[in-house]
């Protein structure tokens, strides 16, 4: 059997931009906003800071809603790769949406 290809484009702003209509699915990396603030401060980003990044994105709970598949990083990286490589096996099995 042929290898499916998979191409993954970071973008931050991609429901907000209309992103979405132009890839055949979307996966979104979410965590419960306690674990998030949590790791922010650990990198030394102020708590103003953050509250200001955030006030300018779509809330979390959207960005789950819209996205074809949501990774959920709350509980470590393995997890979350575990998650990933489910996700990709889906999305090998897709049919595309965008000729």
């Amino acid at each position: 059997t042929a290898a499916a290809k998979c191409g993954v484009i970071e973008g931050r702003l991609m429901f907000e931009a209309g992103g979405e209509s132009r890839v055949d699915a979307t996966v979104g990396v979410s965590v419960p906003a306690e674990v998030q603030r949590e790791r922010v401060l650990e990198r030394g980003v102020s708590l103003e800071r953050l509250e200001a990044l955030l006030g300018r994105q779509m809330p979390d709970a959207e960005k789950r809603r819209r996205a074809d598949f949501v990774v959920d990083s709350a509980q470590g990286v393995e997890h979350a790769r575990a998650q990933v490589r489910q996700i990709l096996a889906a999305i090998a099995m897709m049919p595309t949406r965008r000729k």
